[in-house]
């Protein structure tokens, strides 16, 4: 075991191309990755509330781990970090993306550079039971870097891409309790070493996959619901399939889901690329407010809506009046502090705030009808009206209003 710690220019380290995050070709380089971190939809990256929680400057105590591939120093560990790094520095593209919420950041920073097999172990220690890695990508690890056996859930990915194509199959849930070799084996499924094989042809074997995937997606089995009765919760013509093949003798089936996103000849159909994903901040950018209680509880709704963004698929869609309450809260908590009732402050601080926003930012507002005497009653409507305040996209347009209001009555002075 090797280590220690060394600095390093953020422009010389490479990012990891191999990272479980989001495993990419590994000739890419630092550009592609950034460009898959921005355009990430399952918010695995969230690099938005990793600036945000990193405050005003870069914590030398977090070190990132790097590898030397040669005279490369490769990053193992860090990665989400050092991307904001390069960002920041202009050192790699990332339209779209708001480089001012991310902190002051050093052209040289510490690193822990170690061997390969210190580094992996590194990696799993703080990654693999943390949560910021989904079961797939976890299982991808220990079986490639870790040379563990592949796991039944790994083996379902590879034979199918049942997973890759149904991301909210790639659940804890779901790996531990459906995708199991005895739920397989009464569905008509079976390993035998890495094959797969079914009593159900291709075609008959890829639609009660896809049955089982859509009542996952569907919520139709969650952690609370059928999540022991897989059969029972398949619709009656996959119960009837399961019910006629179950006598027939086991053969390799060819079941790919991957190829339903192809074009004819088995070539993938080229589509124009997107533009990066600009992933959404509340109060639409980072607040640089005094300490207190309008500090700490702004810092309490931003975790409030992280945790929104983390479980929306498990969530109800009513979770964000709890957001539009928040920020009433948060108002009237801003307007107290300066000896005001919440109307008057929002009177005092809103043409002032609206002047400073983009132009964005204000057709935002205009979009979602907030102004000076619309945000009053909206506030008053989060508290009192369950059904009127659910609208995610206008709470949002609310929070950037009220973030420049704060700005102006609690800011930070340097």
């Amino acid at each position: 075991m090797s280590q220690k710690v060394k600095l390093l220019k953020l422009e010389d380290l490479v990012l990891w191309s191999e990272n479980p995050r989001d495993p990419i070709d590994a000739n890419a380089t630092d550009q592609d990755i950034v460009n898959g971190a921005l355009g990430d939809k399952s918010e695995k990256w969230a690099l938005s509330k990793l600036a945000l929680d990193m405050g005003d400057y870069y914590d030398f105590s977090e070190l990132p781990t790097v590898v030397y591939h040669g005279t490369k120093p490769v990053v193992y560990d860090g990665n989400r970090r050092v991307i904001l790094g390069k960002i920041k520095l202009h050192l790699v593209k990332a339209d779209g993306f708001d480089a001012e919420i991310i902190p002051t950041f050093p052209a040289d920073i510490p690193c822990n550079i170690c061997d390969e097999e210190t580094a992996l172990k590194n990696v799993l220690r703080k990654h693999g039971d943390s949560g910021s890695w989904a079961p797939l990508e976890r299982d991808i690890f220990l079986n490639k870097f870790m040379h563990q056996p592949k796991s039944t859930f790994l083996l379902v990915e590879e034979n199918t891409g049942l997973i890759s194509t149904h991301p909210l199959m790639n659940q804890r849930f779901v790996k531990d309790e459906i995708l199991k070799d005895n739920n397989l084996k009464e569905m008509g499924f079976e390993f035998k070493g890495e094959t797969l094989f079914s009593v159900h042809n291709q075609k008959q074997g890829s639609a009660i996959l896809s049955d089982l995937a859509q009542k996952v997606v569907n919520k139709q089995i969650t952690t609370r619901t059928s999540r022991y009765k897989v059969i029972d919760v398949l619709d009656k013509k996959s119960q009837t399939l399961i019910d006629k093949n179950k006598e027939n003798s086991l053969s390799k089936v060819h079941v790919d889901f991957k190829s339903l996103e192809k074009g004819k000849g088995g070539k993938p159909k080229t589509l124009t690329k997107r533009k990066p994903k600009k992933e959404t901040v509340l109060f639409g950018t980072r607040l640089f407010l005094e300490a207190g209680d309008v500090n700490d509880l702004h810092r309490d709704i931003l975790d409030l809506y992280q945790f929104y963004n983390d479980n929306a698929t498990r969530l109800s869609l009513s979770f964000s009046t709890l957001i539009r309450m928040a920020l009433r809260l948060l108002c009237e908590t801003a307007a107290g502090s300066n000896g005001l009732k919440m109307d008057d402050y929002i009177k005092a601080h809103f043409a002032n705030a609206k002047k400073n926003l983009s132009t964005d930012a204000k057709t935002s507002l205009s979009n979602h009808n907030v102004n000076e005497k619309s945000l009053i009653q909206l506030l008053h409507t989060g508290a009192h009206n369950y059904s009127a305040s659910k609208s995610l996209e206008q709470t949002i347009a609310i929070s950037i209003i009220l973030g420049g209001m704060l700005m102006s009555s609690h800011g930070k002075t340097v």
